[in-house]
């Protein structure tokens, strides 16, 4: 069921195409098709982003801590450091605008689609709640 949530009133809103659009979802709901304008956020991207940096953590504290540490001196640590922070901060966004659940499409960090990550789709139900409450 896809369900439409505003922020703002419709008005606000131009006839025109959205300056924004993101996709929130996981990797369990794919994205097969992105415009070029679209942006997507994986929000489990900062799980696999921490498996990626330190990988299956043993069980046992010691050789967890080491494991950790190597992690922590490698060539590539800051690249994938920077790459957890930035998954995370897809999450905070998501959390800021008030998500309910995922997928779902936003439009302008005003308007979200939920439970589609077809931006067509999604489109063709925002415009068709816009004729019918303006």
């Amino acid at each position: 069921m896809i369900k439409l949530i505003g922020c703002l009133p419709a008005l606000c809103l131009s006839a025109g195409a959205f300056a924004g659009t993101v996709i929130y979802t996981d990797s369990t709901h794919p994205v097969s098709f992105t415009p070029s304008d679209t942006s997507i956020i994986f929000l489990d991207a900062p799980d696999r982003q921490q498996v990626e940096l330190f990988g299956s953590l043993p069980s046992d504290a010691a050789l967890a801590e080491t494991q950790v540490r190597g992690s922590l001196v490698s060539p590539s640590f800051k690249a994938r450091e920077q790459r957890l922070a930035s998954a995370y901060q897809g999450v905070i966004k998501a959390w800021s605008l008030g998500l309910e659940k995922y997928p779902a499409v936003v439009f302008d960090d005003k308007w979200v689609v939920y439970g589609t990550t077809d931006v067509g789709l999604a489109t063709q139900q925002m415009n068709a709640w816009r004729e019918v409450n303006q």
